[in-house]
């Protein structure tokens, strides 16, 4: 197991390595302090807002495992799926633009992991009674 980790930890280390060469040598990004402004943008709003009202949710109002994980998944999904959702049906003339329809398979998507969450609780109460 010690060896996985530390193969994993080099290989790791090193695609992060590989990343930042790429971002330091991309023609693209002009100034590389606006990288690093919007990557502690995002922390901030990651660590000091995101995380912080999901917690607040699952320990005030929600109980069980399951539920909470799929708030989180749920929650994951919908910051994933907010762009599109919030310019639906505003392509300005490139019918290529958001050519899917994004309100449906964000639907599906919350509706497919409902339904995982409520097979795993399901599977584990069985298995506490049994």
């Amino acid at each position: 197991m010690r060896t996985f980790r530390v193969v994993t930890a080099l290989a790791g280390t090193g695609l992060i390595g590989y990343g930042v060469y790429g971002l330091l040598h991309d023609s693209y990004i002009t100034d590389p302090l606006d990288v690093l402004v919007w990557l502690f943008g995002g922390l901030l709003i990651h660590d000091g807002l995101w995380v912080p009202v999901l917690c607040a949710l699952g320990a005030g109002f929600v109980r069980g495992p399951v539920l909470r994980g799929w708030l989180i998944v749920a929650a994951a999904v919908t910051a994933v799926a907010l762009p599109p959702l919030l310019r639906d049906g505003r392509n300005n003339g490139n019918a290529s633009l958001l050519p899917l329809p994004y309100l449906r398979n964000w639907l599906l998507a919350l509706a497919v992991t409902a339904v995982a969450a409520a097979v795993t609780a399901l599977v584990s109460r069985t298995r506490r009674r049994g």
